[in-house]
């Protein structure tokens, strides 16, 4: 039977609705978690910052097979990879514990940038350098796509009742602070050397010491404990798969949390990811200009999101907070977007707004998400949410938005996707049952 919002009764799921009480909740948890997504967006990011330099020496343009490939490698690591990594991490968290996917998904991130800073490029390994190219990226994929979902079911099971919201929001804060080191270090390494340094060895050294940090991530978290909550459930375990139990029992769950996700996805990626590249095409701003608007922008948000995520523990419930945020995105998501193209100080000030409104599900929507589901497929669903959502709909975000301006001819179109993404946020949330004052089931 699917169960609704309101109605987990005992007859239903006798199993899942006993919660566990307990806590063993350090400092050394919320480290671990954050630690490993810094680690997870460090390599994403010097991979978007390189990709031209990339795109010469592996996908070189007089090579049609070999682009060819890129094209559809890039596909498979952004679009397959990352649900399947959801499923499969989601079963091994539900199964083994959310430590191990931790531990697992830092090492597999680490070992696919290490291989990619060693890769030979096409001039010395011809169509092969692009096949070994795609399948390291596959590989990442795969790690990213439970990577994320599994440090914040960690982070938010070993916290106390009081602290989930502000444990859960410490991931996010990890993915934008991994995002701007390795866009730093790579402009570090673009600024220092000259083209054709970086070009030919240059480039190597920020994803070989990626593979370093890597080590040292794993070296602190290799002796996090299970999650008990986690612990307490393998002790009543029972022989449904996570999969089933979120698409049968927990159908509804399931649903409304992809359906927030994606209009979730969206609200992020547009602003934080496509603006930038929006305010050069429309608004003839230098395309590096809005990308140190853009890091601006994204620094500021980072100390909201622990803020928000200590709100939603404290002050408001999760769902009071997220539905406001995502009705104010709505209410000026349009008018921000077209601001952004009319002049530099008019895009500093969309930024920032549409950044810090953001800043605020960054912080608080980890927690929501983890308590939707009972414990015996909470990895699995949320991981299901999060890259069916967020990975999909919202990696492809900027791709939609390009084509609804070349459909329409009206350059205000990326606006209005935003709007309407942000309703279907809010509008996924308030079906959604607030958990954020109970305990776990």
């Amino acid at each position: 039977m699917t169960s609704t919002a309101g109605d987990d009764t005992p007859q239903q799921k006798p199993t899942r609705t006993k919660a566990y009480t307990g806590r063993a909740h350090t400092p050394k948890t919320v480290v671990g978690g954050t630690i490993g997504n810094v680690m997870e967006w460090y390599d994403f990011a010097l991979y978007g910052f390189f990709a031209p330099v990339i795109s010469q020496l592996f996908f070189p343009s007089d090579n049609h097979l070999a682009s060819l490939i890129a094209t559809f490698g890039v596909f498979a690591a952004g679009f397959v990879m990352r649900p399947i990594g959801g499923v499969v991490f989601g079963y091994v968290g539900d199964r083994l514990g959310r430590a191990a996917v931790l531990k697992i998904s830092i090492i597999t991130m680490g070992t696919a940038t290490t291989l990619l800073g060693l890769l030979p490029t096409h001039a010395s390994a011809g169509l092969w350098a692009a096949v070994l190219l795609v399948g390291v990226r596959l590989l990442q994929g795969l790690s990213v796509g439970g990577e994320f979902s599994g440090s914040v079911t960690y982070m938010v099971e070993t916290s106390p009742l009081h602290r989930r919201g502000f444990s859960g929001s410490w991931a996010n804060f990890g993915s934008l602070a991994g995002t701007l080191v390795g866009s730093g270090l790579a402009a570090l390494v673009s600024t220092l050397l000259p083209q054709g340094a970086v070009e030919a060895w240059g480039w190597r050294v920020p994803f070989i010491l990626g593979g370093v940090f890597a080590l040292l991530a794993y070296l602190y978290v290799r002796d996090l404990h299970s999650s008990p909550h986690m612990t307490h459930h393998q002790a009543q375990h029972e022989d449904d798969s996570p999969l089933h139990e979120a698409l049968t029992q927990n159908l509804r769950e399931t649903v409304l949390a992809v359906i927030f996700a994606s209009g979730y996805g969206i609200v992020f990626y547009i602003p934080l990811v496509y603006l930038p590249t929006y305010a050069s095409e429309i608004g003839g701003i230098g395309n590096d200009v809005a990308l140190q608007v853009n890091s601006l922008g994204l620094a500021l948000a980072m100390p909201i999101i622990p803020l928000s995520g200590w709100l939603t523990d404290h002050v408001m419930r999760r769902r009071t907070l997220l539905v406001g945020a995502f009705v104010l995105v709505a209410l000026c998501g349009w008018a921000l977007v077209v601001l952004a193209a009319r002049g530099l100080p008019d895009l500093i000030a969309a930024q920032v707004i549409l950044a810090l409104l953001i800043a605020l599900p960054l912080g608080s929507a980890p927690a929501m998400l983890v308590e939707l589901f009972p414990v015996a497929d909470r990895l699995t669903g949320y991981s299901l949410a999060y890259n069916l959502g967020l990975g999909v709909a919202g990696g492809t975000a900027p791709m939609m938005a390009s084509w609804l301006m070349s459909a329409t001819g009206y350059q205000g179109a990326p606006g209005l996707y935003l709007v309407v993404a942000a309703l279907v946020a809010a509008a996924a949330l308030w079906l959604m049952q607030d958990r954020s004052r109970e305990p776990l089931r």
